[in-house]
């Protein structure tokens, strides 16, 4: 598991893998979480829950990033600790974190640009683009 950044022309790009579909959506919120070099406190711990209903896995992490971004940018909030729970068609996601110390880059919105999660004896694997 883990996530690399790639060279793209006028916006950042990662490519991430994972061993499952969870991993793989963890390491895509630390990958776009190391992009943007943001760091923050390790107290007071808080807690959010999310939950999202689309049609494929990619839309899924398109809209798990975007409400991360949400949460940086209006919440003050980065989270570290993800617990998943899978069903058809979505799923729930409890996070927990803290507040933002500092961010370096900030990202405007993830993208949908070439976005397709691949699956191979190894796991899972995307590329994803972030527009800055």
């Amino acid at each position: 598991m883990g996530f690399n950044e790639i060279k793209h022309t006028a916006d950042w790009a990662l490519l991430i893998w994972g061993e499952n579909i969870e991993t793989l959506f963890k390491e895509a919120a630390r990958g776009m979480y190391a992009l943007m070099s943001a760091q923050s406190s390790q107290t007071p711990r808080r807690i959010y829950e999310f939950s999202t209903y689309q049609t494929n896995l990619e839309s899924q992490l398109v809209s798990f990033l975007s409400e991360l971004l949400y949460c940086t940018e209006q919440e003050e909030l980065i989270f570290d600790s993800f617990y998943f729970k899978l069903s058809d068609g979505g799923f729930a996601v409890k996070m927990e974190g803290s507040n933002i110390t500092s961010i370096q880059r900030q990202i405007k919105a993830v993208t949908f640009h070439n976005l397709e999660i691949k699956q191979s004896n190894q796991g899972y694997q995307v590329e994803i683009v972030f527009d800055v």
